[in-house]
């Protein structure tokens, strides 16, 4: 966001609350004087209003724990159970913004953890409100896209390449001998990227 600024993106940030990095707040807070009249603070009343939210057209891009192969987010709970933060504005964001993203490094706790995985263990959003997935490794565009269109681009363009051979063969083995094939899933496995991390500490078979 101050980088935005600085460089004359956008000559103003509406917001309800700022979250920066050390190094943002330590930024933020020596040229505050030049920030004043660029960062308005709103009540969330005002920010998360669905109409206004709606009216703007608003891009929203949120955060997520994991999201599976289908598009379906969760944003709150750590292996399903273990509360990690609110759900915050999302929702608002996501049911009435023009185009609803969400970001999410590919990995976490130092490659150990999976980002994407075949079925999320608690679910904030489903994938019906979801548009856009990003990671590092890239985009991925789901408008439009039927469930195993959507699971394809969701492996190519978001998981990480340690984690993509493992997912692959999840959804070709799901696609193969599910009960159903508008959304295939191995009911028996779909949660074993949590049951691994939980036995082993590490999402990877290796």
């Amino acid at each position: 966001m101050l980088d935005l600024i600085d460089d004359g993106t956008f000559s103003v940030a509406s917001c309800t609350a700022l979250s920066l990095s050390p190094e943002g707040v330590e930024r933020f807070n020596r040229d505050v004087v030049d920030y004043l009249d660029k960062v308005v603070m709103r009540p969330q009343s005002i920010s998360n209003h669905p109409e206004v939210v709606r009216r703007l057209g608003v891009i929203s891009c949120n955060g997520l724990i994991e999201a599976d192969l289908y598009g379906n987010v969760n944003s709150t709970h750590v292996i399903g159970s273990r509360i990690q933060n609110g759900i915050g504005g999302s929702a608002d964001f996501t049911h009435h913004g023009y185009l609803t993203t969400f970001v999410t490094p590919s990995t976490a706790k130092g490659g150990a953890l999976s980002c994407i995985v075949p079925m999320v263990s608690h679910v904030d959003h489903t994938e019906h409100d979801v548009m856009v997935m990003i990671t590092e490794q890239g985009l991925a565009d789901l408008r439009g896209l039927a469930p195993r269109k959507r699971a394809q681009q969701i492996i190519d363009h978001c998981a990480h390449p340690d984690f993509r051979p493992l997912l692959q063969d999840y959804f070709d083995r799901a696609c193969a001998g599910a009960w159903g094939q508008q959304t295939p899933h191995l009911l028996g496995e779909a949660f074993s990227f949590h049951q691994r991390f939980m036995e082993t500490g590490s999402m990877s078979s290796r």
